[in-house]
């Protein structure tokens, strides 16, 4: 009597994704620089192959990612949700990677500081979810080289750093044992209360700024240039400031109508539930502060692990102007 032996059926196989990994590389690149100049370097390729690229991932994808302006590009609400999932996708991948490749690889630790204490913010929360998804990387705080991350780098003190404003020295001055690339950008709000003059405008523009007041935290001197010369370009306007020692302190004169609180979405997000707030943008648009990830040569693996993970970690206040 012959036998007739069964074979499982293999998985079911879903509709091939539209999207490529290179498209969500794209997404991420763009996101961070801001523009297709910026991508371009990030990605060593042409500004023209940026721009095309991008044309051919809003084709497949059936949606406009991307809103492109004479100051660069910024995510449309698709780009937003794309932007988001991405660094997670790309995350995995490369720890299935690594894991096919080395199922038993050794822990990894790296010593991380932020330039910004803004990031301090979600960071620790961010932590936990990271020994999760990456539990062959253990990541430790350093939060005491806050004042000067890329000093703790040249001396070996801290392993990654994630910068703002500050800038990496030259080969002469130890900076030959640094990288650095484009991480993600955050969104710099403006916050007033409900009652406010300008609590009914739809946006802020520069000369709402110029009259002031501006909330903000005591500044550091290199973030402050960056406003400026974000907001103003290569005009220099007097602004009257308002400072205070800590964000809640920010907030509440927000709220008490004394003026318009300057703040990181990732500061402002926790502020907005009792209803009492507003946010605004400006009327020529989002306001991104770029984050660049630097680390030790001897640590550029791991920081582009991380790297991957943050993408998708950093909260966004998806809150619209009004």
């Amino acid at each position: 009597m012959s036998r007739i032996t069964t074979l499982a059926a293999p998985p079911a196989i879903g509709p091939r994704p539209q999207l490529e990994i290179r498209d969500l590389e794209l997404a991420v690149a763009l996101a961070a620089a801001g523009s297709t100049a910026g991508a371009a370097a990030a990605m060593h390729i042409t500004q023209s192959a940026v721009s095309r690229a991008l044309a051919q991932a809003e084709e497949r994808v059936g949606a406009r990612l991307f809103e492109r302006t004479a100051r660069g590009v910024t995510p449309t609400a698709a780009g937003e949700r794309l932007i988001a999932g991405a660094g997670l996708i790309l995350a995995q991948l490369r720890e299935l990677e690594l894991e096919v490749a080395a199922p038993a690889a050794p822990t990894t630790r790296v010593r991380l500081v932020c330039e910004c204490y803004t990031a301090y913010r979600w960071l620790p929360s961010a932590m936990a979810s990271l020994r999760r998804r990456l539990p062959c990387l253990e990541v430790e705080l350093a939060v005491e080289h806050t004042q000067d991350p890329v000093g703790a780098l040249v001396r070996g003190d801290i392993d990654v750093a994630l910068l703002t404003t500050a800038s990496l020295p030259g080969p002469r001055e130890g900076g030959g044992a640094l990288a650095e690339r484009p991480l993600f950008s955050d969104e710099v709000v403006f916050v007033v209360s409900t009652s406010h003059p300008l609590a009914g405008r739809g946006s802020l523009t520069r000369d709402h700024l110029r009259r002031g007041p501006l909330i903000t935290s005591n500044t550091p001197p290199a973030e402050a240039r960056w406003f400026m010369s974000a907001v103003f370009g290569r005009q220099r306007p007097r602004l009257e400031f308002l400072r205070f020692p800590l964000t809640e302190a920010v907030i509440d004169a927000a709220r008490a109508g004394m003026g318009i609180a300057v703040l990181s979405e990732w500061m402002a997000h926790g502020y907005l539930g009792d209803g009492d707030l507003t946010v605004k943008r400006l009327s020529s648009g989002p306001l991104r502060r770029p984050w660049r990830i630097a680390c030790r040569r001897a640590s550029e693996d791991a920081a582009e692990r991380l790297s991957a993970a943050l993408e998708s970690s950093a909260p966004r206040l998806y809150t619209r102007a009004g």
